[in-house]
């Protein structure tokens, strides 16, 4: 067989596939970032906010300094789930409430796909290293500020 019988669409997918691949691979360095307080601690976090940006994550980083974090915002509270498919850093989810109130805290480890979710409905999980809130003494009921947090509804 020839190249001038292999179809077009089958030579596209053969030239495009390691692309593809590759873009699938890379983290995701390059999104805003928003100022948050855990109390005197500064927390220099990635937000994402969209379906592709919350489903990526912190997927394929290597590295992170130890103040750096992300979070993921959802249009409504509801019970959020995460799992660590392709994500290759331990990290610890706080599930925050519209306030910044910490719901739960989970640890979660490196490229499982358990399941670990908010104990409540929430807006917001802030994923740090893990070990960042228990060396910092953050609990469930620690507020944190910032931005996102101060335009939350009120009256819950």
């Amino acid at each position: 067989m020839n190249l001038r019988q292999i179809p077009v669409t089958a030579l596209m997918l053969l030239v495009l596939w390691p692309v593809a691949a590759t873009a699938q691979s890379a983290p995701q360095l390059d999104l805003p970032r928003v100022s948050l307080r855990a109390g005197m601690h500064l927390i220099d976090a990635q937000v994402a906010h969209t379906p592709e940006q919350r489903q990526t994550g912190l997927m394929w980083r290597r590295e992170m300094p130890q103040h750096e974090g992300m979070l993921f915002v959802f249009e409504q509270p509801a019970v959020q789930c995460f799992w660590m498919k392709n994500t290759l850093l331990p990290l610890t989810a706080a599930f925050v409430a519209d306030d910044g109130t910490i719901v739960n805290l989970a640890d979660m480890k490196p490229q499982s796909t358990d399941s670990h979710c908010s104990s409540q409905p929430v807006r917001y999980v802030l994923e740090m290293r893990l070990g960042w809130f228990s060396q910092k003494r953050i609990q469930a009921g620690f507020k944190l500020g910032g931005a996102p947090f101060a335009a939350a509804p009120r009256g819950r």
